[in-house]
């Protein structure tokens, strides 16, 4: 089964049907920002989407790169940030293709991983590592929504399940560190869950 294509994300920007858009960035980049865990430095957003963390983080004082796959959410980071009067740097591209010119301080993951068939995860944690600077930090969202179709064996998404057994294989040690659970959970209004984690990259 292919993934969701270019056309598939366009579409539902037209449409509106954007049900992991809940209006305001998470929640939890702000915990990360009071506790001091994320400071100013040059970080990456893929899968941008309407660009929530890329204009808190530009407010923040960051020096921001939001990456997406649609025009669309693009365009809506753009009048975000437009409207806040802050910038950043906007890259319209497939974040399977896509390579920076030179690597980040850090990178917020919420909703690229769970918006990639899992066949293309390898692949997209080889380029986080590949993007981050040595000691740099990954803040990662783990998408939590186990449908009852993974009984059977079914892959249903987007958003897929991030399972913390498969995060564990996807960015394993000595390649990524990882701090001790619980870690903390994030309800989302659409009755969504995200499990925060903080990985360092080594």
């Amino acid at each position: 089964m292919p993934g969701p294509t270019k056309e598939f994300w366009e579409q539902r920007f037209a449409e509106g049907n954007t049900p992991w858009d809940r209006g305001a960035s998470s929640p939890q980049l702000a915990a990360w920002l009071r506790a001091g865990l994320l400071k100013p430095c040059r970080i990456l957003v893929p899968g941008c989407g309407a660009g929530y963390e890329v204009v808190d983080l530009a407010l923040a004082g960051f020096e921001v790169t939001g990456l997406d796959y649609a025009d669309a959410a693009i365009a809506r980071t753009h009048r975000n940030l437009e409207k806040a009067g802050v910038d950043a740097t906007l890259v319209q591209a497939d974040v399977l293709a896509w390579e920076p010119d030179r690597a980040f301080d850090a990178v917020y993951e919420q909703t690229c991983l769970c918006a990639l068939y899992p066949d293309e995860w390898r692949e997209y944690a080889d380029r986080l590592h590949r993007w981050l600077v040595p000691g740099g930090k990954l803040f990662a969202l783990f998408m939590q929504w186990l449908r009852e179709g993974a009984a059977e064996g079914n892959i249903q998404g987007p958003p897929y399940h991030c399972d913390i057994n498969a995060m564990r294989a996807l960015f394993p040690e000595p390649r990524w560190g990882w701090g001790k659970p619980p870690y903390p959970r994030t309800a989302h209004p659409a009755g969504l869950a995200e499990l925060a984690v903080v990985l360092a990259r080594r």
